[in-house]
């Protein structure tokens, strides 16, 4: 294993004494190391590589491992929700090496950058690799930083932004589970399937969208023009350092 992996065996044995590695399985005297281990280990030295420290990449791991192991198999009727084929998002995940994701947020991503991310469930590692769960929200969120903001504070907005459309969900959820999934549940006396139920999503999904995509808009547009009729009635405006200063 460590040969594959490129480090000694020494290495290996301290990436284990300070739980960077997960224990392998035993069998008697026999240690058996697979796939997981090696994706592990390369992570690891990817992550020395640009610098960061043993301390930063063990934070970072176990955020990514508190991450992965929170999310259990959902239920839903007793049908498991890998038969749910109609999604809400459409959204194209993108793998990146870690030099690619520096260069797309311009040397900002650090240490605790990536436990943000990992913690919001933005990115995954996956081996020496990172997987971003959306092409679209990587392009803004890169673009913003681009313009001059700084990524933990693009971060600190998109949790609180998940916090918020959480909230959006489940009342669309309540909905469902309230008014709809009642109707359908009494017409189908012999329990339903997972056919009227991606059926009856399909229904419901541009519905959904549709409310949020103009209830957003109406939102921004009174936000903006409060915001315009402070600046122009010469109101004090925060600086870029946080001081106020003359609209």
């Amino acid at each position: 294993m460590a040969e594959l992996a490129g480090i000694t065996a020494r290495t290996l044995r301290f990436y284990r004494e300070r739980k960077l590695l997960p224990p392998p399985r035993r069998e008697g005297r026999i240690a058996w190391y697979d796939d997981h281990h090696l994706a592990r280990l390369r992570t690891i030295s990817g992550l020395l590589a640009r610098g960061h420290t043993l301390g930063g990449i063990a934070d970072l791991l176990g955020a990514f491992e508190s991450g992965r192991d929170s999310h259990g198999t959902a239920e839903l009727l007793g049908m498991e929700s890998s038969m749910i084929t109609t999604l809400f998002a459409e959204e194209s995940p993108i793998r990146l090496t870690p030099e690619e994701l520096a260069d797309y947020y311009q040397g900002e991503v650090t240490v605790e950058n990536l436990a943000a991310s990992l913690e919001i469930g933005y990115i995954a590692v996956d081996g020496d690799e990172f997987v971003h769960a959306s092409r679209r929200l990587l392009d803004a969120s890169s673009e913003l930083v681009k313009k001059g903001i700084p990524l933990a504070a693009v971060l600190a907005a998109g949790r609180e932004l998940r916090t918020q459309t959480e909230a959006i969900a489940e009342v669309f959820a309540a909905l469902f589970r309230t008014h709809l999934l009642p109707k359908e549940q009494a017409a189908a006396p012999e329990g339903l399937d997972a056919e009227c139920l991606n059926d009856l999503l399909t229904q419901v999904r541009p519905l959904a969208k549709q409310v949020v995509e103009a209830e957003l808009g109406l939102a921004l547009d009174r936000r903006v023009r409060a915001e315009v009729e402070d600046w122009i009635s010469g109101e004090a405006l925060p600086g870029p350092d946080g001081d106020d200063r003359a609209g």
